[in-house]
Formats: structure tokens, sequence, C-alpha cells
């Protein structure tokens, strides 16, 4: 046991969520939170090059962690590949009322409503601008809450943070924002796309810019979404935020609490849809793989299936910085076994007919057996009558029907 799980995570577990991400954010910034010796070290089968940039390995920290990029190159130094700062909104906001972060212990697992607290673009700006600019740094994107005129938030961002960021990211998936999840229709993503694009042809030009998607998607919401993905050019996708669903299983005091889910349960379904998007853009998109990720199994899942870069968040509230050195380590033991020679000969492998990829792939086998399977015994249960339970007498209880869309969920009480 190391010494996060043995020493810090017992006390982390008494304090509030968020003041306990505070402590963490104040401890790095002055260099006390210890790190391997190796963090660092050159691994060159994990290196890969992905939309024009080298990174150092696919193990990315996600969006959410370092909100107004206090810590990137201290993040960085422990070993990730990359770092993405944010959400980012143009103005600065306060976010929900606290208490809005949630530790699940026994699912290992969070609740989120933060609400896109930041402290604006323009402050953001400044500490990246005085930043010494190592490793890759991407910039999440997001809107006000109270903003009517969305294209133009996000063109706002780009201007303030494009010139100093490795890539851009267009966020409209989180359902902490009214109406934010709403922008991922065809119609109003085209448009908003655009705009972003033309933004950053004229403030970051060469800067790439990706496309932050929703896991509780409908197939035509993807079908759409991978349309205009590869009418547009985008450079890139990021698969998925976190979910409004409340996958059977949970089994934490907080589970009920209202805002997006992240953990170990969202790994089946966000994998599930990356490998979807793989498929619809015919591996001609890069993804980034994110939900769920808290090993080198998990991360390896995500490429096979699609994902040319991987990011994780949750899982370090449970494991610690640790947990990005262990991945790596495994990671690379899984490509050498398989008889990869790099992360990008693995990319898509689960789908032969689309990466082409020849190597021995048993473990994308079994990758692409579990995704696909997900869905074969729900609708097997759908299919069958309701009948007794042997020696009770009883009917079993049945399961909710999901929504038909939840692009734009009605009647969510999750709020900005």
């Amino acid at each position: 046991m190391g010494w996060y799980k043995s020493l810090v995570l017992p006390v982390v577990r008494w304090i509030d969520a968020e003041t306990a991400h505070g402590l963490a954010i104040c401890a790095l910034k002055n260099n006390l939170v210890p790190r391997d010796d190796d963090a660092t070290d050159a691994t060159p089968i994990l290196e890969t090059e992905v939309f024009g940039r080298k990174f150092a390995n696919p193990i990315g920290l996600a969006a959410g962690f370092d909100k107004n990029a206090e810590v990137p190159n201290q993040m960085l130094r422990h070993g990730f590949g990359f770092v993405e700062i944010g959400s980012v909104t143009p103005e600065p906001q306060p976010g929900n009322p606290k208490p809005r972060l949630f530790r699940l212990y026994s699912d290992r697992a969070v609740i989120n409503r933060m609400g896109f607290n930041n402290d604006g673009a323009q402050v953001v700006a400044d500490r990246l601008r005085k930043r010494a600019r190592k490793g890759i740094l991407g910039a999440n994107l997001g809107k006000n809450k109270y903003s009517e005129d969305a294209a133009a938030d996000y063109v706002k961002g780009v201007a303030a943070l494009g010139p100093y960021a490795d890539y851009l990211v267009v966020n409209v998936s989180s359902p902490n924002t009214p109406g934010l999840r709403a922008l991922q229709g065809r119609g109003p993503l085209e448009t908003l796309l655009t705009s972003v694009l033309k933004a950053r042809d004229s403030h970051a030009k060469g800067v790439p810019v990706l496309l932050k998607v929703a896991p509780d998607l409908t197939e035509e919401d993807k079908a759409d979404i991978a349309a205009v993905a590869l009418k547009l050019r985008l450079d890139g996708m990021i698969v998925s935020n976190t979910t409004i669903d409340r996958p059977v299983g949970l089994n934490s005091y907080d589970q009920d609490e209202k805002g997006g889910l992240s953990g170990p349960l969202l790994m089946e379904p966000s994998t599930k849809v990356l490998a979807d998007f793989y498929r619809l853009t015919e591996g001609k998109i890069p993804l980034i793989g994110v939900g769920g990720i808290a090993s080198g199994k998990d991360a390896y899942e995500k490429i096979l299936n699609g994902a040319s870069l991987v990011q994780l968040y949750s899982a370090l509230v449970y494991h610690g910085l640790e947990l990005v050195t262990e991945i790596k380590e495994d990671l690379a033991r899984r490509l050498r076994k398989d008889g990869f020679a790099s992360v990008a000969d693995a990319v898509g492998a689960a789908y032969p007919e689309i990466s082409g990829r020849s190597a021995p792939v048993d473990e994308a086998r079994a990758a692409k057996a579990a995704v696909k399977a997900k869905a074969e015994p729900a609708k097997a249960d759908e299919a069958k009558p309701a009948t007794e339970v042997k020696g009770t007498g009883k009917k079993p209880a049945t399961k909710k029907p999901a929504a038909k869309s939840k692009t734009a969920p009605k009647g969510s009480s999750a709020t900005d």
C-alpha cells in the first residue's frame, strides 16, 4: 500500500470533499506532494503523436481538477503525458451552492454539480502567460450560466486562452449548466463549432479544437455528432463527460445526489460510446477516452476501442498520484505482451476492419466483447415477461425504462 492510501486517504475521508481538493491544490503549489523518482522517465513504447502534438505518454489529467490553471506544471512532473485545465468561462462565476462535490467511497466514485466555478478567462490567461511552457496543456472552454449567446462565450474563450494552449476543448456536455447539453444537437452544434473554428483561425491558428461529449446519448445523437465532426474536420473528440444516470450497483450514502457521476461504473458505458464514435468516424478523428479509468487495463481497453489518448481524474481521489506511474507501467507491459511497438499501433485494434491492425490482440477481442455485451443482457431482460421468482410467489422488480434522449434532459434538477 502506497503512502497516499495508508496515510492520506484515511484522514481525507473525514474532510469535506471540496475543502480536501483545495488543500491538494495548495500542497501541489508548494511542492509538498511526494513524487515517484521515475515519474517522468521516458518510456519509448508509450510515446505517441496525436493531432500534430508529441506526447511523452497517453495518460492525461482530465478537466475539473485544475480548473484555474494553478498547478499544470506540477501535475506534469507527477508523470502525466498532458494536462487539461478548466472548464473556464469568459467571466468568473462562483458555481452552484455548496455542498456540490460528493465522494461515494463504497463505489470509489464521485458526484459533482460544481457548475463551472472558475476565475474567468482573463485571470486564467494571465496565469498561462506567466507559466513556463513545458509539456502538453489543453484548455477546456465553457459558457457562463446566464449567457444568452453560447457561441460568443466560446469564441471569447478561444481568443483568451488559445494563444497559450496546445489544444482547445469545446465542452457542451457538462450536466450542471442549464441547456448546455442541448448544444450537442446537430444544428446548434454545427453553428457553434463553425464559430469556434473561425475564431481559432483568427486568434490561435493551428491550435487543435476538440469537442467533449456526454455519455448519455441516443444512437441518433451519436450519428449527428459524428457527422458534424467529420463535416467540419474537427481535430479530435473527448469521450466522455460525467453521466446523469445512476447505474445499478451503487452502494454509497450520497448516491442520490444530483449532478454528474464519475468513477468505475462509468467505465463500461463510456467505453461503449467511445467505440461507437470510433466506428461512426471510421477512425478518422482522434479520440480521447475518459470515464472510469483506474488501472493500466482500463487505459488499454480504451485504446483498443479507439482512443489515441486517455484521461482520468476521479481515481486520483482514492489512489493518489502514485496511480499515474502504476498505469503507465502496466500499460507498457500490456502493449509489449500483445506485440505492439507503440500506443499508436494499438489504437482501435478491437476493430481491425477500421484500424487495419494485424498484431496479436487477445485482449482486444475481450475488450470488444465487453463493450458489445453491455446492451445484450438488458435487451434480453426487456423481452422476457414478468414471471414469479422461484419459491417466493413474487414478481421480480422491473427496471425503470431509460429516457429516449438525454442530450437535453428535461426536468433535471442538476443545475449549473
